[in-house]
């Protein structure tokens, strides 16, 4: 039978990763859904830890002030019906009072800090390279918080700003951590908020940046997260119902696209018996208390004992253990 679709070709990294791998990711949702799976499946891995950011300078400035341990000007403060907010970071960094949202920030980024030069691998990705700068001083804002629209100046950034603001973190990074390799995706998420005309020509300017930042910079990769939900995943089947971001099928394939890129086979072979295992520790049965659940626990028990000496499986070990209990108790 002839290919009914285009099936996008990668090819494995020059070098491939294993289970102890450190990852950080920043950026738009794709660096949310891979970050969180890099967690369920016992990666070392920091999500999102400045909460979804879109455009490429908002998420290379996060970068900078936790390299430098430095926090967001006075100026970034906003508060909007005394709830505070601040324009470099997501609205889920809000508080009721400006010291506690300073608190929550300082201690985010000094966190990250600590991270950083144990960091084998960031994600970055880029979701839109239309920015809103304000007005009075002229600061790329990551979030408008609801603020009035006439205190921005919507534009387009180019690719020339993007290359810049990445060599200055950059040579930073390298001086807190020369091992860290870099890769950059592009969110395969439309912003219609822009029209989707405007969505394209954004898309454009970022991923032509990802090019270039990839021919420059050694040690910079880029995974094609975007052309495989546009060309490879080219059906609205692959759509949640919003009809602008992926399905869970369709997160799912390009997991496994990155895994297969990424990993080497050892770290597959784990995550496909890992994910075996979640099933069963997500398993409700119908007679708990039956002879054949308590043998189906001490299974589970042992799979996850030969487990322990490669990723951390205490928690998982202490909840069979305590239901094990339980069940003995009651005999």
């Amino acid at each position: 039978m002839k290919p009914f679709r285009t099936e996008l070709s990668v090819p494995p990294a020059a070098t491939l990763s294993g289970l102890k791998t450190c990852f950080l990711t920043l950026g738009s949702c794709f660096s949310d859904a891979i970050g969180e799976r890099l967690v369920r499946t016992k990666f070392t891995a920091v999500p999102n830890p400045f909460g979804v950011i879109y455009n490429p300078i908002s998420i290379h400035r996060m970068l900078n002030y936790a390299l430098n341990r430095q926090t967001p000007p006075d100026f970034t403060y906003y508060a909007r019906q005394d709830v505070h907010h601040n324009h470099d970071l997501h609205s889920e960094f809000s508080a009721l009072s400006r010291e506690a949202l300073e608190n929550r920030i300082r201690t985010q980024i000094d966190s990250v800090h600590n991270e950083l030069p144990t960091t084998d691998i960031i994600i970055l990705t880029y979701g839109t390279a239309w920015v809103h700068q304000l007005k009075d001083s002229g600061h790329i804002v990551a979030n408008c918080h609801k603020r009035p629209s006439a205190d921005f100046e919507k534009r387009l950034l180019t690719v020339d700003e993007i290359l810049t603001s990445f060599a200055e973190i950059h040579t930073q990074l390298q001086a807190a951590n020369a091992g860290v390799k870099i890769i950059l995706t592009v969110s395969p998420v439309r912003h219609i908020k822009d029209t989707l005309p405007l969505n394209s020509v954004s898309k454009s300017v970022l991923r032509v940046a990802c090019h270039q930042l990839v021919e420059a910079f050694a040690g910079v990769d880029y995974f094609p997260a975007y052309e495989i939900m546009m060309d490879d995943l080219r059906d609205y089947r692959f759509y949640d119902s919003d009809m602008i971001h992926p399905s869970a099928v369709a997160e799912e394939y390009i997991w496994e696209r990155f895994t297969e890129t990424y990993l080497d086979a050892p770290t597959r072979e784990f995550i496909t018996e890992w994910r075996k295992i979640q099933a069963a520790l997500n398993h409700r049965p119908f007679h708990p208390e039956s002879s054949g659940h308590k043998n189906f626990l001490k299974e589970v028990l042992n799979k996850l004992q030969n487990l322990q000496s490669i990723v951390n499986v205490g928690a998982e070990i202490n909840s069979i253990k305590s239901q094990l209990d339980l069940l003995s108790q009651k005999d």
